[in-house]
């Protein structure tokens, strides 16, 4: 493969250069980063990283391939891929292809052989940022000018660009049998999940504990989701600003009291707006899978899965809601429920993959309220 110098710019300045793999061209987005370790492709098939570069802070990412298994959307999401260094030699027995062709498929830019510290450490100190990556344009002047003239992640409503085109029907729980975090169990509920952009391992999770789950676009009206007469409603992750998505907080206003509630990541977000919460941009958001959470309710740490901009202020919330879970690294809310109705949220990501799997017990949890 010959590689072409790429460049990424960041709206204070600050220009990295290095070498590209993946596709060609030019994106703007968010300027993130991601602790993880593994699940490089659960990151980038995420539909919450949609509209946002996001930068692996593990130095070496590809060595496992891209298999067919851990996708969790059809195509990758992200709008560019930055790495310390790309694995050239592929090793692992699930593996069906490589992290460059792979990008190069769905027209994603890669960019490697920057000091992937450095940037993280930026973002850390100054938060995420706008910025330009790009192999067409390598003027340093030009892409600062283009970043800092990138739309903001404030305000933007990225759930109109992930939603599903219709309702669907998921029938499939966890096919691989290394996967044994929940126990199978025979379908007895039925769920209506609200897609704003939902991992497809959400809905493994609802199936694998017994529940036939009906998918219905974050578009849809409260009506259309009572047509359907579920048993429960679960509200998924997804990507953007979750103010700027009025539509599904008008949708969760008018469900509340209908059905017992689950809410995820942007579901928990917009869960509290419809309650009468407030939201805010974290400086540089929380993004790994190796996030610490307490567990208000047992007195447990929780190592959790988490990708999110936002977060619920929890100094805003109604009477009616009680906090359950806490991040132990700034102290925000991570989790919810209302003190007299059947609905509860998380800001993480129980269904975790790729792991770890601490908190997969909130699905049964979700089923048992049901029951």
């Amino acid at each position: 493969m010959q590689q072409l110098t790429a460049k990424l710019a960041l709206e204070d300045g600050t220009v990295y250069t290095g070498r590209s793999f993946g596709a060609t061209g030019e994106m703007a987005g968010e300027v993130v980063f991601n602790t993880s370790m593994t699940g490089y492709q659960e990151v980038l098939t995420d539909p919450s990283y949609k509209g946002q570069i996001v930068c692996m802070s593990y130095p070496l990412i590809g060595n496992y391939g891209i298999n067919n298994d851990d996708c969790e959307s059809p195509r990758p999401q992200v709008s560019g891929f930055v790495v310390r260094e790309r694995s050239r030699l592929v090793s692992n027995y699930r593996s069906t292809g490589d992290l460059h062709t792979y990008l190069r498929e769905y027209g994603i830019l890669g960019l490697e052989g920057i000091d992937t510290r450095a940037l993280v450490r930026r973002l850390r100190v100054r938060g995420a940022m706008r910025g330009v990556l790009s192999t067409s344009d390598l003027d340093s002047v030009s892409l600062v000018h283009k970043a800092r003239n990138a739309p903001s992640m404030v305000g933007a409503d990225l759930v109109r660009e992930v939603v599903p085109p219709g309702p669907s029907h998921w029938h499939e729980g966890f096919t691989n049998p290394l996967v044994s975090y929940l126990p199978p169990r025979p379908p007895t509920h039925h769920v209506v999940a609200l897609d704003f952009g939902m991992k497809a391992n959400i809905a493994r999770c609802l199936t694998q504990v017994g529940c036939r789950v009906t998918v219905l676009p974050g578009t849809a009206s409260a009506d259309e989701v009572k047509a359907h007469e579920p048993d429960g409603i679960f509200l998924s992750n997804g990507p953007g600003d979750p103010a700027a998505v009025e539509y599904a907080i008008n949708t969760i206003r008018e469900l509340i009291g209908y059905r017992p509630m689950f809410g995820i990541c942007l579901g928990h977000q917009l869960l509290g707006l419809a309650l009468g919460a407030k939201t805010f941009k974290l400086k540089f958001g929380h993004r790994g899978a190796n996030q610490p959470v307490l567990n208000e309710l047992t007195n447990r740490v929780e190592i959790t899965t988490q990708n999110h901009g936002f977060a619920v202020a929890i100094d805003s919330l109604p009477p009616e809601l009680e906090p359950t879970h806490l991040n132990l690294n700034d102290h925000t809310l991570e989790g919810m429920r209302h003190r007299h109705l059947p609905i509860f949220s998380v800001q993480y990501h129980p269904e975790a993959s790729a792991g770890p799997h601490d908190s997969s017990y909130l699905f049964e949890q979700f089923r048992d309220l049901m029951g």
